[in-house]
């Protein structure tokens, strides 16, 4: 047996280390352990190289790499899953620059000069799952800037000059649909789809960061703030009063959480899970847990029952999502719902408040039609009114200018005013334009305007003495000049 020494231990630990003759060498001014390359604080103004190909984490901070070129690995890197990239001034990054790392699943631009992300620059890390950009200087987002990243958890976009991001990539599902956590904090946004983001998953909705923006006050944005508010969500709860909006007309921001009641929106507080159905309908209850990889769930209905898997004639469903689905709904089926759910790490319940109306869905149709009725009916009647007023042919139309002596009075008022039968002097029948006022003036318009009370003849009785009222008073009130109420 030979004794190994010290040179021959040396030598045999170069040859098995990966930076051996065999592997190759470590980099000027970087420090190599194992698969880990550390390059950071080097004063580098390019990427070095060659880099060995086994490289796993290559962190490249602190630098002054202001370009990354297409060709900053010329060779592939398969093993490469973690590059840093921050405090480096970078103002460009090449859309093939990620070309030959594609299994990269850790990528940190952050605290760099970057201004816009343009389109399919990230296309070709299919295997990324946290993407760091934030304190940069970045005000466009192209909205395929992001495609094909299907296994992406985290996009930190913090403090930057975002005035708006395409939240569309969310709502579809498609684009991003693994994605956990969005921040987009310290941004130059003022407006929210506050309704889409609603039915966004919770477990999305507990990692969106939207504090630090200079939102305008929104009924519906303070609404699903309170939800999280409701639903202790942290990207709400731990937030609160960097959750800010602008007013109509001010100019200083003010809570978003405190527009309940206040003016000049008088925003309402949000019922949280609240469901209105009507009798017959098919309902679905959804259990919106925060958690994400929930292992199990099962509702309580309100009478304590467990649902494990169809109710009673099929009436009750658990569905394979964790929804709860009501057909058929009757009035004892009205009432608070508990979703429990056994979550990675803690446990949650959800509660869902069913209102059952106690009419179908056909009642609130037949009340529109009696609406409808109703209306037609009013405007039929206005435009038989109006007709009645205006397109009446006058009884006297050769009488213009010309005015009948007042006829006796009978014992009654309204006979002789209200009565619809001419009254002619001495019931003889002559025509109207025969009859001439002889004692008096004309009056505006061609009206007999008598200087006094006509004399009527004597009459017997105790109804002698009663008093003759102005028949020019009489005439005013009840002439033919058209009454519209």
């Amino acid at each position: 047996r030979v004794p190994m020494g010290p040179l021959s231990l040396l030598l045999a630990l170069s040859l098995l280390s990966p930076w051996g003759s065999a592997g190759g060498s470590c980099p000027p001014r970087c420090v190599c352990a194992s698969n880990l390359l550390s390059c950071s604080q080097a004063n580098l103004s390019a990427v070095p190289a060659p880099l060995p190909r086994f490289t796993a984490v290559l962190d490249l901070s602190h630098n002054n790499v202001t370009r990354l070129r297409a060709d900053w690995a010329p060779a592939r890197l398969p093993h490469l899953h973690a590059l840093l990239l921050s405090h480096n001034g970078l103002a460009f990054v090449s859309t093939e620059a990620f070309t030959h790392v594609p299994r990269l699943r850790h990528l940190d631009l952050s605290s760099n000069r970057l201004r816009t992300l343009d389109e399919n620059l990230f296309s070709d890390l299919s295997e990324l799952e946290v993407l760091l950009l934030y304190n940069n200087e970045i005000t466009t987002v192209d909205r395929t800037a992001f495609e094909n990243l299907g296994r992406l958890r985290k996009l930190y976009l913090g403090q930057n000059r975002i005035a708006r991001f395409p939240l569309e990539l969310l709502r579809e599902g498609t684009r991003l649909p693994q994605l956990a956590l969005l921040d987009l904090s310290a941004n130059r946004l003022r407006a929210v789809p506050a309704g889409e983001l609603q039915a966004l998953p919770a477990w999305l909705r507990d990692r969106l960061y939207l504090h630090n923006n200079p939102l305008a006050c929104d009924c519906l944005l303070f609404q699903l703030l309170d939800r999280g508010r409701r639903r202790h969500l942290s990207a709400v709860e731990d937030f609160q009063d960097e959750l800010r909006c602008f007013l109509p007309g001010a100019t200083a921001l003010i809570k978003i959480l405190d527009l309940a009641g206040k003016q000049p929106l008088n925003c309402s507080k949000a019922r949280e899970a609240v469901l209105e159905a009507h009798l017959g309908d098919s309902v679905t209850l959804g259990c919106d847990s925060r958690w994400q990889g929930v292992r199990s769930r099962h509702w309580v209905t309100p009478g304590g029952e467990r649902v494990l898997g169809d109710g009673g004639n099929g009436s009750v469903v658990l569905l394979a999502n964790g929804s709860l689905q009501l057909r058929a709904l009757r009035p004892e089926d009205a009432g608070t719902y508990s979703c429990w759910v056994a979550g990675p790490l803690l446990n949650e319940t959800l509660y869902v408040e069913l209102l059952v109306h106690n009419f179908t869905l056909h009642g609130p149709h037949d009340t529109l039609n009696t609406a409808y009725t109703t209306l037609v009916g009013c405007i039929l009647s206005v435009v038989l009114v109006l007709i009645y007023l205006y397109l009446t042919p006058c009884r006297c139309c050769c009488c213009r200018g010309t005015e009948k002596p007042p006829a006796p009075r009978d014992d009654s008022i309204n006979s002789s005013v209200l009565s619809t039968t001419p009254n002619h002097a001495g019931g003889t029948g002559e025509p109207c334009g025969s009859h001439i006022a002889s004692t008096a003036g004309t009056g505006q318009n061609g009206r007999f305007k008598g200087g006094g009370t006509p004399p009527l003849p004597t009459r017997q009785g105790p109804k002698a003495q009663r008093k003759v009222s102005d028949p020019d008073s009489v005439s005013s009130v009840f002439s033919d000049t058209p009454i519209v109420v």
